[in-house]
């Protein structure tokens, strides 16, 4: 690649207008998008003002409201920004989310305060995955900018709701048929490309039993009492799950965990009805379906045992595992060795016990891999604890990866 006036390497670039990037993302940390509410709409906005001023045309999507309120959030609005160098070649696209939950307590930097500390930005969704609207809007501008004879497009897919499942976000631009790329990159990681994940299935269960004074709780059907039984049985399940080992690295075991319970009305009452969260993982080799069926009979079956319980079930969410598809390697591999010649480590693939919304990506029959700035673990960054951060040394290397990877693989042959 050689440079002139007009033309820089991407690298060089990205090191150039470095600081720009970095004031980038801290404005979009700077603009809350706590799921829930979900109230998602004003940070696409502000998003799409930053991308116009960047020089980008910027698609702005708008979901229902019906659709957003029945998921139980306020407003979604998805952003597509499509660059194309020429006619022919593949089109991949970038995904990132900007929903992202509450910041809870504990944090001794404002979480929407985007400040900067011995290298490091500090704030929600600083690391998950705000960092990668950067990321991929800095590769692409990097690439516009380069001079370098590529063909094929990049799309620039920014979704607002990861935190709720991702059918309103990636999920609702598929179905739409707003997008139908040839590859995919979604937020991730800076030292591992991730090829699988865990699927999720969330459901919430209702015991309702007959509430009494507690003075006479003979007369009554205490819920509370029914619901400790099926706690007990639900955890216990986790030693069987434990025996269902995977063979993908980076995820281990299926798992599961009640998150939430609601119930009674006061201190001296019975509890007439409580309600159960709960969420299993699954690893890429379990299928969906067996799975939520096994879950649902061993509730049935411990709540079958308590006289006068009836019984609610109530799926929430069914999120798929991703496996590789054979046509994502050529991304993989392009992935993989710009990794290791820009952080000179090898930077290996993996499954992550998460679940993402590449999931959605991958059923369209879409090559996917999960890759984008950040440190070596989720625990690293903090994201979705106190304190949140990314280390803008991962940022500023993920970008060139991100570049000179699309690089490669839109490059034009060239002239014989």
């Amino acid at each position: 690649m050689t440079e002139s006036a007009n033309m820089q390497t991407p690298a060089a670039w990205i090191n150039e207008h470095f600081d720009d990037e970095v004031q980038f993302l801290q404005q979009l940390v700077r603009i809350p998008t706590d799921t829930p509410p979900g109230n998602n709409a004003p940070h696409a906005e502000r998003t799409a003002e930053l991308l116009t001023a960047l020089g980008f045309e910027v698609e702005q999507h708008v979901v229902p409201t019906a659709e957003v309120e029945t998921a139980g959030m306020q407003s979604i609005t998805n952003l597509i920004v499509r660059h194309r160098f020429s006619d022919d070649g593949p089109t991949i696209a970038l995904n990132a989310h900007g929903d992202v939950v509450p910041p809870g307590e504990g944090w001794t930097h404002d979480p929407y305060g985007a400040e900067i500390v011995d290298g490091k930005l500090y704030g929600r969704a600083s690391a998950v995955s705000k960092s990668d609207f950067a990321t991929y809007t800095f590769a692409l501008l990097a690439l516009k900018h380069s001079g370098l004879p590529l063909k094929g497009a990049v799309e620039l897919h920014f979704t607002y709701d990861e935190e709720f499942g991702g059918e309103l976000g990636p999920g609702w631009l598929l179905q739409q048929g707003l997008t139908k790329p040839d590859y995919l990159i979604a937020a991730g990681f800076s030292y591992q490309v991730v090829t699988a994940h865990n699927g999720c299935l969330q459901m919430e269960v209702t015991l309702h039993g007959l509430a009494s004074h507690a003075a006479y709780p003979h007369t009554g059907v205490d819920a509370l009492q029914a619901a400790t039984q099926l706690l007990t049985a639900l955890y216990a399940h986790n030693d069987v799950l434990k025996t269902r080992v995977s063979a993908v690295a980076g995820i281990t075991h299926p798992y599961l965990n009640v998150g939430r319970i609601e119930g009674g009305s006061n201190t001296n009452v019975v509890p007439g009805k409580v309600t159960l969260k709960l969420d299993r993982r699954m690893i890429p080799e379990e299928k969906p379906a067996e799975v939520e069926a096994e879950v649902r009979a061993l509730i049935e079956r411990t709540v079958a045992q308590s006289p006068g319980i009836k019984l609610d079930i109530k799926r929430l969410l069914l999120a798929h595992p991703m496996t590789p598809l054979p046509g994502a390697a050529p991304l993989v591999a392009a992935l993989q060795r710009h990794g290791e010649a820009v952080f000179g480590e090898p930077i290996p693939t993996s499954g992550t016990p998460l679940y993402t919304d590449v999931r959605l990506y991958t059923a369209h029959g879409i090559p996917a891999a999960i890759y984008g700035a950040g440190p070596r673990t989720v625990l690293e960054s903090n994201a979705k604890r106190a304190d949140e951060h990314l280390d803008l040394v991962d940022l500023q290397r993920a970008t060139q990866v991100v570049a000179r990877a699309l690089a490669e693989l839109l490059a034009a042959p060239a002239a014989a």
